[in-house]
């Protein structure tokens, strides 16, 4: 069985609750990441994702106000703007569950925890280059074949 600690990032990015969306914005467009597991005292709290910090940005309105829009995205904190109550997965989950999980709910990351404590993120990158690599998911593990017995017929006179 493939396991998702098998494939996952184990260098995986985070923010802290108190930072501002700026940071997490930054980090996510230095990096080209869409999502950020967040943290509190190393424990996994939740994530936030691109689209939540786009959401939470002023109208287009402001597109000339380049100063406003910053000192905005500073007076926010990731805690106003992230999910809470994240979906996450062990190092021991079948990478197929974890592939099942993105799929069924439509998301591009599943943060990684052990005893509450982030030590990886498993994302569709992954998973493709799990298969660009030519793996299979389903594949089952091979066993040796064994020869069928051969019985004795017996006539009966």
């Amino acid at each position: 069985m493939i396991k998702v600690s098998q494939w996952m990032t184990k260098q995986v990015l985070a923010v802290e609750l108190y930072d501002s969306i700026g940071i997490a914005r930054r980090i996510m467009a230095k990096h080209r990441i869409n999502q950020l597991p967040v943290v509190a005292d190393e424990k996994l709290v939740g994530i936030v994702t691109d689209r939540d910090i786009r959401d939470a940005y002023p109208t287009s309105i402001l597109i000339d106000h380049t100063k406003d829009i910053d000192k905005f995205a500073e007076s926010y904190t990731v805690e106003e703007v992230m999910t809470f109550n994240v979906m996450s997965v062990q190092p021991e989950t079948p990478l197929l569950t974890a592939v099942r999980l993105l799929r069924r709910h439509r998301i591009g990351s599943l943060p990684v925890a052990k005893k509450e404590k982030l030590v990886g993120i498993i994302t569709r990158s992954d998973i493709l280059d799990f298969i660009m690599r030519g793996k299979n998911l389903k594949e089952a593990p091979r066993r040796k074949q064994r020869k069928p017995k051969k019985r004795k017929m017996s006539r009966r006179s």
